[in-house]
C-alpha cells in the first residue's frame, strides 16, 4: 500500500483514498461526538455556515474552534464534549484544520477523518478496501504537525500490516507544538483534559467515513470489518 503524506496546500489534484488526520483536535472531538451518540456530524465550510445550518434545524448543535461564541452549543474540546448527551443528535463541526482538511478531498471515492482515539479501526477498514494507495492529509501547521504526521504514520504501517509500536508516535504527538499549547492555555476553549484524552490509543472501535449528502459532508462512524462481517457505514456506537 503505497503512502504519501500531504499538507491541505500541497494536495494538486483528488487522491482516491484520503485519511485526513486531525489529532489536536477536531477528529478525536468528532470520535467523541460518536461516542456519546451522536448519528451524524456535518462538516461546516465556514462559521456562518453552521450558524446557518442550525437556524434552519434548530435540534443540530454547532461546534467551533476557539472560545464560546453566541450561537454555537459548544467548542472543539474532548474534555467539554464528553459530558454531552448527544444521542441521536446532528453535530455541524466547523475547526481550523481538520474540517478544511475533509472539505478539500470531498470528491475522493474514500475519505477516513482520523486521529489516535480511532487508529486501528482506520487501519483496518483501510486493509479491508484494499487501496493501492493512500493520502495522508495532515491538516495541521501546513503539513508540518508533528502530531498529525505521527499519528498518519501510525495508521500508515498498521494499514500496512506492520507491527508498529505505538510509544514513540504517541511521544511525538505529546511533544508537539499544539499539545504545549493546550497544556498551557495558549489556545482557548480548551479543557485540563484535552491533550490526555487525544493520546488515548483506540479509544473507539469504529471508523469515520465522510460522504456527500445533498451537498453536505457528512461523517458518520463506521465498525471496521471482521471476518464474515461487510462493512456497514452509518452505524452509530451507543454513548459511552
Amino acid at each position: 500500500m503505497n503512502a504519501q503524506f500531504l499538507g491541505i496546500d500541497d494536495l494538486v489534484e483528488t487522491p482516491s483514498v484520503a485519511v485526513v488526520v486531525d489529532v489536536m483536535r477536531a477528529f478525536t472531538v468528532a470520535a467523541w461526538a460518536f461516542g456519546r451518540g451522536a448519528e451524524r456530524i456535518v462538516l461546516a465550510e465556514s462559521r456562518a455556515e453552521a450558524l446557518t445550518l442550525k437556524a434552519r434545524h434548530p435540534g443540530w448543535l454547532a461546534v467551533k474552534d476557539g472560545p464560546a461564541a453566541p450561537g454555537f452549543d459548544a467548542v472543539n474540546s474532548p474534555g467539554l464534549l464528553r459530558s454531552l448527551d448527544l444521542g441521536g443528535r446532528t453535530v455541524v463541526q466547523k475547526t481550523t484544520a481538520g474540517t478544511v482538511g475533509a472539505l478539500a478531498v470531498r470528491d475522493a471515492s474514500l475519505v477516513l477523518c482520523a486521529s489516535f482515539v480511532v487508529a486501528e479501526a482506520t487501519a483496518r477498514l483501510l486493509r479491508a478496501r484494499t487501496a493501492d494507495a493512500v493520502t495522508y492529509v495532515v491538516t495541521g501547521e501546513g503539513g508540518r504537525a508533528d502530531e498529525d504526521l505521527a499519528c498518519a504514520q501510525y495508521i500508515a504501517g498498521r494499514a500496512a500490516g506492520a507491527e508498529s509500536d505505538a510509544n514513540g508516535f504517541l511521544r511525538r504527538a505529546g511533544e508537539s507544538r499544539a499539545a504545549a499549547e493546550l497544556t498551557q492555555g495558549i489556545r482557548q476553549g480548551v479543557h485540563p483534559d484535552d491533550v490526555a484524552l487525544c493520546l488515548e490509543l483506540d479509544r473507539f472501535p469504529f471508523a469515520m467515513v465522510a460522504t456527500v449528502e445533498d451537498s453536505l459532508m457528512v461523517l458518520r462512524p463506521c465498525p471496521p470489518p471482521s471476518p464474515g462481517n461487510p462493512v456497514h457505514e452509518g452505524l452509530a456506537t451507543p454513548p459511552l
